[in-house]
């Protein structure tokens, strides 16, 4: 399938989707939990689905709907009938591999190409060091993989590369048996771990911390059913604040909460420091564009805005500088190299760093370009067709449907140029 752009401002008001890190960490706890949990408002989205997938496999009993309940499982998963498939989604493989090892029995999980090629090597060694078997079937660190269980606790070491290593450890080891301690040796991603923590926090798991470096956590610990309601998706909005700012439109982005944990809502400070008039106001958030300017950020927390802030940057004077996020080298793509290649396909003046891109603001031109079936790199090169001289087509479009659905739907609705064609 293929996104079809043309420029154009956008304008009006748009409804932002429920936040796919809060979703599956709302699945994964709720399939741990004892009772029944009712998660309000959640992303419905092909990774959220596979979340839900995995919680059937390890016992939960799930009723969908406007809202999702979760009969958890009393801290004891079943051992799954069937693969675990998580399709495109690495929370899901990370999260569901703390589930796994709580099991007694052998779980295996595979994915789709770009899962099999995303690491996992220090969170099985982890486990392993915790009590609990697992190895990659092709001992290249990657899915497909085993997991067997119990986890019994103990003390290991992580080298967080992404943070759903040690999100993983942490939503685990308060239902092992004995007390767990963790030494976070590198962490790229805080925010998404403090996330973890804000869960752990209203659940009332005890554990102690050393900042994010290390953690105590004792064993024993029981997860209780809970009713939450999910906010919107910073990262989701990333896409539409960028392109109100690269068009010069003006939209309210309905939803957003800025007293949330998600680390992506520094993107609104970032699209004010290169010139967008951006406030928070009761509704969500307004965005104004306008003239441009070249900044450096860095990445290291919000790795998942390097594609839209790469593409915004291209019209905006001078140079920009995004930093300090070699984990974005591990998502989907090679998200440094995929976007560096793509925008200079439309003209775009842009360097790679090894841990980020260089970009020249000046402009770019419509172009027949690749998403490599990444959501995010489809969605970005969309918001730099918005603002670029002619028509661009995007192939791989149908990716979107991993976070974003309706993103093509409700960018038309805001006057966007924009349609899908198989």
């Amino acid at each position: 399938m293929r996104c079809i752009v043309n420029p154009g401002v956008v304008r009006g008001s748009v409804a932002i989707p429920g936040s796919k890190s809060h979703t599956i960490r709302a699945v994964i706890i709720a399939t741990l939990a004892a009772g029944r949990s009712r998660i309000i408002a959640p992303l419905d989205s092909a990774d959220t689905r596979s979340a839900l997938a995995a919680a059937r496999l390890f016992g939960a009993a799930v009723d969908e709907g406007v809202e999702w309940r979760v009969t958890g499982t009393g801290g004891a998963p079943a051992v799954p009938q069937d693969i675990v498939d998580v399709g495109n989604s690495g929370t899901t493989l990370r999260l569901g591999m703390g589930i796994a090892a709580l099991t007694h029995g052998y779980s295996i999980f595979t994915g789709d190409e770009q899962i099999r090629r995303r690491p996992v090597g220090p969170l099985l060694e982890a486990y392993r060091t915790l009590g609990a078997e697992g190895f990659s079937t092709r001992g290249n660190e990657c899915a497909p993989l085993v997991m067997r269980g119990p986890l019994r606790g103990g003390r290991a070491s992580i080298k967080a590369v992404t943070s759903q290593f040690l999100s993983s450890l942490l939503i685990a080891a308060p239902l092992a048996p004995d007390d767990t301690e963790i030494e976070v040796l590198q962490l790229n991603e805080a925010p998404y771990v403090e996330m973890t923590l804000s869960w752990l926090d209203a659940l009332a798991i005890r554990y102690e911390r050393d900042d994010l470096k290390r953690f105590s956590i004792p064993g024993g610990q029981r997860y209780a059913a809970f009713e939450r309601s999910i906010p919107a998706d910073f990262s989701s909005a990333t896409f539409f604040l960028c392109a109100a700012a690269v068009t010069g439109g003006e939209l309210l982005l309905r939803g957003l909460d800025m007293n949330d944990v998600q680390g992506d809502k520094a993107v609104v400070g970032m699209l004010r420091a290169m010139g967008a008039e951006v406030s928070a106001c009761a509704e969500g958030v307004r965005i104004k564009g306008g003239s441009l300017r070249g900044a450096e950020f860095d990445l290291n927390s919000t790795p998942d805005a390097l594609p839209a802030l790469a593409a915004t940057a291209c019209f905006a004077s001078g140079e920009t500088r995004l930093r300090n996020v070699p984990q974005a080298r591990i998502k989907e793509t090679d998200r440094i190299a995929v976007m560096a290649r793509e925008l200079a396909k439309m003209g775009a003046d842009v360097s790679e760093l090894e841990d980020g891109l260089v970009v020249r603001g000046g402009g770019l031109r419509g172009a027949e370009v690749c998403g490599h079936g990444d959501h995010r790199v489809v969605m970005a090169l969309a918001v730099a067709g918005l603002a670029a001289r002619g028509e661009t087509a995007i192939d791989t479009a149908e990716a979107m449907s991993v976070t974003f659905p309706d993103f093509v739907e409700l960018m038309k609705r805001c006057g966007a140029q924009m349609e899908l064609r198989e």
